[in-house]
């Protein structure tokens, strides 16, 4: 009996995922040619669909196996080198999985468009002789100049860069061309770096601070953590101001000691370069990874990372996917933050997926908050997390004095509408005096944020969405916040012809402009989405502000977090009403959590500080809760209204919302998908007795109903059983296949419920 051939002479299969919402890899046959190149982890282009046109997918899977029925063969492998390490194919199998979304489309958005492009690097090829020993048995002719860049090549010994070899044989690229056809030549490709990221700007060295008794006790149990190894997820609730950051950099100081690297995520773009000031002084090379880079920098940063060259990754939420090689620890900053949970799909939470990946790569993590998620509040409460805490401020500096003004009671101004009551102006004046400086919070962009006509109660709209235009001066023109439809500014009521249009509601630019003609000699600078658009803009503002360039800093929720300016003496809340009273169960949460953070950038410096807060509802318990930094008494408050209504985290939660341009269409399938709800969740074997069930609410259209032309629909459904939830959702959306023109979309663990 003859012995079986060699691994390498088998036949070799691959399973390819592609970026398509399908649950399944498919098996592909390896051509010989190609068994050397391919590799897990790796892109390759293969017929698929309709026509067998060649897409990309990319390879979770090599084996000997043969499939039982019949396969085609993959084309070409598109990476030298595997893009993605095996702990994030475990990591995005299991966020397909939770998700409920196909393995190829979370792989093709963890990777960056400048890794899969190989944006900043240059592409050179190499041409070496074959040797003549390796030559075919029938060699083909070759012409006088052919022969003469064969024998150049050969004089050489080694390959040669095609344009130089050109050069030197003194001849096209076609003679070349012919070399390789005809066997005598053969080509390779290398790839070189080619994008300057910078790295020496923005270092300076940082002398670590001295520990005080709090930070040194809760520093104690993640360290050794840090260097005994294993999973532990701790939850650092710790009041602003309170030194979380000082013991993050001590515990990642130490995770480079021990010869392995760190993730660290910041929710927003406006902290990282202020972060990453503070971690290349301390912890050597770092790299940036967010969405504000060009593909170029974000190629060349996710390269450095794989190759080993960096201690520490510092981004918003697609950085957890960073290729670390020795991942030591995670830290994610201000973990309760929206931001962190992607909108499209896969719609992750950055926090979720970091919990996971500590568990799969067996190391600690560290989540920080003045005012944590209920939801990681609950896990420790659980004993899921570790809690520990920082009650009181570094150097014993005392919280804030935070004063209500109620907008009710305020002396009314004559003429125009003013944001600033006299109260707040009053405090601005004196604070201003004495060499302070200000921060001003609106959450609202633009100038007016609605324009109505007083005669007939017409109100400009945006003609692909139910939502009111908002009217940014500085541009001169009417845009919808959520599409980008924009239209020049109306005069005349399109559908009475009155001639008063009322241009109305308070955006940051219409309080710049207050600000402005209020304090005439004073610098006032804006950070929202319309001014923060140029690259480097975060920073030149926030150093501006930082030197005392500027006085006053007026901005939307960019500026309520993780910034830290010593004379900043007063801090204004113009409207804390604004997302109080949205139809959405986590709006108290969040309005919370927004203005107990933006009281906490005041009274870092020996000046100490204050904050007024102008609303309109005082006696409401989140603001009144926050004006005495009581996270305590909100969480206990607010949990007790989430079990009473049985929502998030005492069950979880899932959205379905459908779309389509033709609304009977949507509306139809809606009615379609409730039917076979129902008839998946009343299966008797999920509901027996005293057993958890899914509560299964609409279809209803979507508090949004019509977004970008689109008409939408939505259900909602809990349960206490995770896997009751999902089995119910996998069964019905792999069997109710919508009709041509309407779309559905999953997001499981939803955040946004519009």
């Amino acid at each position: 009996m003859s012995e079986p051939p060699p691994d390498d002479l088998k036949a070799l299969y691959a399973e390819i995922v592609f970026d398509r919402p399908l649950d399944q890899a498919f098996s592909y046959a390896v051509p010989p040619e190609l068994i050397a190149s391919i590799g897990i982890g790796k892109r390759v282009e293969a017929p698929f669909g309709r026509g067998d046109s060649g897409t990309i997918g990319y390879c979770v899977r090599l084996s000997h196996d043969e499939p039982t029925r019949t396969v085609k063969k993959v084309k070409r492998v598109l990476d030298d080198e595997a893009l993605l390490t095996d702990p994030i194919l475990r990591l995005t199998r299991w966020m397909a999985d939770y998700y409920l979304c196909g393995w190829g489309q979370v792989l093709q958005a963890v990777l960056p468009a400048g890794v899969r492009d190989q944006a900043g690097t240059r592409e050179t090829i190499f041409i070496e002789a074959v040797p003549e020993a390796e030559l075919p048995e029938s060699q083909r002719d070759l012409t006088k100049k052919q022969e003469d860049v064969l024998a150049k090549l050969r004089r050489e010994g080694i390959p040669l860069e095609q344009r130089h070899l050109a050069k030197l044989a003194s001849c096209s690229t076609g003679v070349i061309a012919a070399l390789l056809d005809k066997g005598y030549a053969r080509r390779f490709v290398e790839r070189r770096e080619s994008h300057d990221l910078n790295l020496s700007e923005q270092t300076v060295p940082h002398v670590p601070i001295a520990l005080n008794a709090d930070q040194q006790r809760i520093f104690e149990p993640i360290d050794a953590v840090v260097r005994s190894g294993g999973f532990k997820a701790f939850l650092l609730h710790g009041v602003t101001g309170s030194g979380k950051t000082e013991v993050y950099l001590r515990a990642i100081e130490e995770t480079i000691r021990q010869g392995k690297e760190a993730i660290v995520l910041v929710p927003e773009i406006s902290l990282t370069p202020q972060t990453i000031e503070r971690f290349r002084g301390r912890c050597g090379n770092v790299a940036v990874l967010h969405s504000h880079l060009t593909d170029g920098e974000r190629g060349a940063h996710w390269r450095r990372v794989a190759a080993g060259q960096v201690n520490v990754v510092v981004g918003a939420r697609s950085a957890i996917f960073a290729p670390v090689r020795k991942l030591g620890l995670i830290v994610i900053d201000e973990e309760h933050e929206g931001t962190f949970k992607q909108e499209s799909t896969p719609r992750y939470h950055a926090r979720d997926v970091a919990v996971m990946r500590a568990k799969l790569e067996e190391i600690p993590i560290v989540m920080g908050s003045a005012t944590p998620s209920l939801e990681s509040w609950n896990n420790s409460k659980k004993g899921n997390y570790t809690l520990l805490s920082l009650p009181g401020r570094v150097l014993d500096r005392p919280m804030p004095l935070v004063r209500l003004i109620d907008l009710r009671y305020e002396p009314k101004t004559g003429g125009a509408y003013q944001a600033i009551s006299p109260t707040l102006e009053k405090a601005m004046k004196k604070a201003m005096d004495k060499g302070g400086q200000i921060m001003l919070l609106l959450n609202r962009r633009g100038f007016s944020t609605y324009v109505h006509c007083p005669g007939c109660g017409e109100v400009a709209n945006c003609t692909r969405c139910d939502l009111s235009l908002t009217f940014h001066r500085q541009r001169n023109t009417l845009l919808c916040h959520y599409c980008g439809f924009e239209q020049p500014p109306i005069q005349n009521c399109p559908k009475c012809g009155l001639p008063a249009i009322r241009y109305q509601g308070l955006g940051t630019e219409k309080l710049q402009a207050e600000l402005v003609d209020k304090f005439p000699s004073k610098v006032v600078s804006r950070m929202d989405s319309d001014t923060m658009q140029k690259p480097g803009s975060h920073e030149q503002a926030l150093d501006a502000f930082r030197s005392g360039a500027v006085n006053i800093l007026l901005g939307t929720q960019m500026i309520a977090k993780g910034l830290d300016f010593p004379n900043v003496t007063l801090v204004g809340v113009i409207n804390a009403d604004v997302g109080l009273h949205l139809p959405d169960f986590r709006a108290t949460e969040r309005t919370f959590q927004l203005l107990a953070q933006v009281a906490g950038r005041t009274g870092r410096g020996d000046r100490g500080g204050q904050v007024l807060i102008q609303t309109m509802t005082p006696e409401h318990p989140c603001i009144s809760l926050a004006t005495k930094h009581d996270f305590l008494r909100f969480a206990e408050m607010e949990l007790a209204q989430r079990r009473e209504h049985d929502y998030p985290p005492f069950q979880r939660l899932a959205r379905v919302i459908l779309r389509g341009l033709k609304e009977d269409a949507v509306s139809g399938y809606a009615n379609e998908l409730a039917a076979a709800f129902t008839q998946a969740n009343g299966r008797p074997e999920r509901n027996p007795p005293k057993a958890p069930g899914v509560r299964i609410l609409g279809p209803a259209e979507a508090p949004i109903f019509r977004l970008n032309n689109y008409f939408r629909y939505h259900f909602q459904l809990q349960s206490a059983s995770p896997g009751l939830l999902h089995q119910v959702l996998r069964e019905v959306l792999s069997l109710a296949r919508p009709p041509h023109g309407v779309e559905f979309q999953v997001d499981v663990d939803p955040y946004n419920m519009m």
